[in-house]
């Protein structure tokens, strides 16, 4: 029988057969379990919140079965060019008003070019000036660009793996499983933080959401953040058009959320898209399930998402308090001494 104890001490990386066991728990059972793992590596309560801006809209040479943006596919999403720092920045400030630590910046690029990247590396300083955590989302990267992207202050890097290695190949054919997980290397070895999840519902088994996990809790150090996406069926979408009226209980999204958490006790397990239309009591048993991050806004990239008033009300009437930006230290240099210090950057 699988030993289904983890502490926050622990070391052990689990495997496919613990992971469908755990998945295999009466779900009461399991709530629990995660709701203990959570306490023991984070503050009882507590949750992070970021906010998500498209700093440029569509048009992406990708051909993601789920998504709006990918010039493949007919849907309603009107492209939109790059946005102004400037606007960015005002976005930003918004944000942080209202009570998000992160402001996660997207582009729908297969991967940046050298010329987008002095926008991309203002904004980061822009951002971080602010006092906001930065998180980016930009295609994939060579290993030059993310030192790039390190060296500007970025905090994290999201590049999810979407789905397992097997159902991958019926989601995407304009790049392949190993592309995203070379991404997440050049992130991790430029020592940016790596947010990394995936999205279920989209027709994949049981086995495969089993599969993802895995491969998430066996990366050589897992994801600091695991965003749990739930499809958006958008209309013109191959996948939504597949699916038709088809959706994934909400009770096998909050099961994949308890089972993100003992998998990887230690990271921030988000829920992401799909809350617009929850119950409350749907997102609380979603919490109640380890997840102590979420999407704050109502506009995520292109889909909408749970009012900011309605989550403000929800946040108080579940006791839930936000957790403040933390800086990162980045190593620098004395140009004197030649000693190896760090700088506290926001």
């Amino acid at each position: 029988m699988a030993d289904l104890s983890l502490s926050s001490t622990s070391s052990h990386r689990p495997s496919k057969s613990q992971i469908q066991a755990w998945f295999d728990l009466p779900l009461m059972d399991l709530l629990m379990q995660a709701q203990n793992v959570l306490r023991e590596n984070f503050p009882a309560n507590t949750v992070q919140v970021s906010t998500l801006l498209s700093i440029k809209t569509g048009n992406c040479p990708e051909d993601c079965g789920y998504c709006s943006q990918s010039g493949h596919h007919s849907t309603d999403l009107q492209p939109e060019k790059k946005i102004a720092v400037a606007k960015a920045i005002e976005e930003a400030k918004k944000a942080k008003a209202s009570g998000s630590s992160r402001f996660c910046m997207g582009a729908a690029w297969k991967h940046p070019h050298d010329k987008d990247m002095p926008y991309v590396l203002e904004l980061i300083k822009e951002v971080k000036a602010l006092g906001l955590e930065t998180c980016m989302t930009l295609g994939m990267l060579t290993g030059n660009q993310a030192q790039l992207l390190a060296e500007a202050g970025l905090d994290y890097y999201n590049h999810n793996l979407d789905t397992s290695r097997d159902f991958y190949r019926q989601i995407v054919s304009t790049r392949n499983y190993d592309d995203r997980l070379n991404t997440l290397a050049h992130v991790r070895n430029a020592g940016i933080n790596i947010c990394a999840g995936g999205i279920i519902g989209m027709g994949e088994s049981r086995e495969d959401r089993i599969s993802l996990l895995h491969e998430l809790a066996n990366l050589p150090k897992p994801p600091e953040s695991i965003p749990i996406n739930m499809l958006v069926p958008i209309a013109g979408t191959p996948i939504a058009d597949k699916l038709g009226e088809t959706r994934l209980p909400v009770l096998e999204w909050i099961r994949t959320i308890a089972v993100a958490r003992l998998a990887c006790p230690t990271s921030y397990v988000r829920i992401a898209a799909g809350r617009d239309g929850l119950s409350d009591t749907e997102q609380a048993m979603l919490f109640m399930a380890g997840a102590n991050s979420f999407f704050y806004g109502d506009r995520l990239l292109t889909t909408d998402n749970a009012t900011t008033n309605h989550d403000d009300k929800l946040m108080a009437d579940l006791g839930l308090t936000v957790e403040k930006a933390e800086p990162r230290q980045i190593p620098v240099t004395n140009a004197v001494s030649g000693r190896i210090g760090s700088l506290a950057v926001y």
